[in-house]
């Protein structure tokens, strides 16, 4: 009876050895296609080019040693014959010994020197005059920090971000109506058509465009929440297939590998910068200006943050 037992046992343990290993097997299979992926896609999404390295690093950045670094994401609103604006510029420092993050909408409408041309005209014009080297350049004159990566995305695209992760929740402050869709106050859930006029609104809100920059703050953490949660794995080559389609970066996928096992813990822990201004025309044309002071301020947290100071 006992040795009956005892082989019973051994079957058992056989058995779940055997049913782990398939585990394993399978759950290698999926990483190694993951990662493969993640490769064919990056064959259409990085462009190392189209950023040039700062003259405000004195050396690279160690993904590995968690040196802080700087993110300038662009929302590109692409219209036809035309290269198009940033519509969206988000700046933002990501500190990995700290485990935080730093960001900074900048008011599409502020008026700075564009980098390389001379001249002073509105920040989102930076795009249509030099790409996203340009872009990078006029924020770094501006704020006297370095820009190290890019991401730009296609705000049409966004939507397409969106309904991959299975759409976001946000907490509306208020209700309102725009581009066709009606968004009531309180917690709603977004698909992607509904996610991109919900962050382009903008004139009806009381906070004007600092309201529109945390409706973008509230659909980019519910996008980095869904796409870092074991569920969205199975959706890999949707989100993938909406990255391929509409994103460009200097991010390669190592170093995205780096960010994700040194920095996770950061997008936990993000605070949102404003940068305060007032609306003036010049010759005609509404500008946001943003005083010396005012400036120095702003740049002086990121350079803190970055431990340039």
């Amino acid at each position: 009876m006992q040795r009956s037992r005892t082989r019973q046992k051994r079957k058992k343990r056989k058995f779940l050895s055997i049913i782990l290993l398939i585990i394993l097997v399978i759950g290698a299979i999926f990483a190694f296609r993951l990662y493969s992926s993640f490769n064919n896609a990056l064959d259409n999404i990085v462009n190392k080019s189209a950023l040039e390295k700062s003259d405000k690093r004195e050396k690279e950045v160690s993904l590995e040693n968690k040196e802080a670094f700087t993110v300038l994401l662009l929302g590109v609103d692409e219209r036809e014959g035309d290269k198009g604006r940033s519509d969206t510029m988000l700046l933002m420092s990501v500190n990995g010994k700290e485990n935080s993050v730093e960001m900074l909408s900048i008011p599409r409408d502020t008026r700075v020197n564009i980098a390389g041309k001379n001249k002073k005209d509105k920040i989102n014009h930076a795009y249509a005059f030099g790409g996203v080297d340009m872009s990078a350049k006029t924020v770094e004159e501006f704020l006297d920090i370095p820009v190290d990566y890019y991401v730009e995305m296609n705000m049409d695209g966004f939507k397409d971000l969106v309904d991959a992760v299975g759409g976001v929740t946000v907490d509306n402050p208020f209700a309102f109506s725009y581009g066709g869709e009606s968004f009531k106050q309180g917690t709603i859930h977004l698909n992607g058509e509904e996610a991109l006029q919900y962050t382009r609104m903008r004139k009806e809100d009381p906070k004007g465009d600092f309201g529109r920059q945390a409706r973008q703050r509230q659909v980019i953490e519910g996008i980095l929440d869904k796409g870092a949660s074991m569920q969205s794995l199975w959706k890999y080559n949707d989100i993938l297939g909406a990255l391929k389609s509409n994103m460009q970066t200097n991010v390669s996928v190592d170093e995205m590998m780096d960010i994700q096992k040194h920095y996770a813990g950061a997008r936990n822990n993000m605070k949102q910068e404003q940068i305060e201004g007032t609306g003036q025309k010049i010759d005609g044309v509404y500008y946001y200006l943003v005083p010396d002071e005012e400036r120095d301020r702003v740049s002086s947290i990121f350079k803190d943050h970055l431990n340039l100071q």
